[in-house]
């Protein structure tokens, strides 16, 4: 339906579209984690969930992670944001809200903040205080001979740690959010403390509510996945009329 979509790299980013009710102008577009891609189970789960309810979804993979082109060494917040933005010029013609996982959460903070296209906004598990995330997590590998994780297919860059550094956080941009948003949020999420939701909801307007997923983890996992869903679902139905 959108074609091939490219990033300001020329490199194709792979997308998979679930179509909504027959004419609706409102669009979901769903970006996942570090290290991840569009297929997570629980991205997908979300995607098929609002199709069932009339609201089309794409869920892409940014550069570098899973079909899309590009190298991963070169994934940062800051490319990623930028891919972001490619994904909203190829759907120009809908209105978007974007749900962003993980460090996707953290694009679509950076995004909303000065981009008028985002129109809805839904943090899961966002990443807020992005120099502590790299710092915490990664802060033991050195940049071009380790890997995230222990992840052979994700090695570390210093690109990656130096794009966060110089984020820091975004907890400041939460000011410039004015569009309705959506913060989700597991209890027991050892990756992405919840105390980061916290922080920049304590800094956001009234049209941001955070809801907790008691003892969720990171990624929504088994029987989490389904109040998560249900959670961004209903709000999305109620936003988008």
């Amino acid at each position: 339906m959108f074609g091939t979509i490219k990033n300001s790299q020329n490199e194709r980013l792979d997308y998979t579209f679930h179509p909504g009710s027959e004419g609706a102008r409102n669009l979901v577009i769903l970006g996942h984690g570090v290290t991840g891609n569009k297929d997570r189970p629980f991205v997908v789960a979300l995607a098929e969930a609002l199709a069932a309810r009339g609201i089309a979804a794409l869920r892409f993979s940014f550069s570098g992670n899973g079909d899309s082109e590009g190298n991963f060494l070169d994934s940062t917040i800051s490319k990623e944001t930028s891919d972001l933005g490619a994904v909203l010029d190829a759907t120009r013609d809908f209105k978007v809200c974007y749900v962003g996982h993980s460090m996707g959460g953290a694009v679509g903070v950076l995004r909303a903040a000065s981009d008028d296209r985002i129109r809805w906004l839904v943090s899961l598990a966002g990443m807020v205080h992005t120099r502590a995330f790299a710092e915490r997590e990664f802060g033991t590998v050195k940049p071009g001979e380790g890997c995230m994780w222990d992840e052979p297919s994700c090695p570390l860059s210093a690109a990656y740690m130096d794009d966060a550094a110089k984020i820091d956080s975004i907890a400041g941009l939460a000011s410039k959010i004015s569009v309705p948003w959506l913060l989700i949020h597991g209890s027991e999420d050892d990756v992405v403390p919840v105390q980061d939701s916290l922080d920049i909801l304590e800094k956001a307007g009234e049209t941001a509510r955070l809801i907790q997923i008691p003892g969720s983890n990171h990624v929504f996992a088994g029987e989490f996945t389904a109040p998560m869903v249900a959670h961004a679902v209903e709000w999305i139905v109620d936003q988008v009329g």
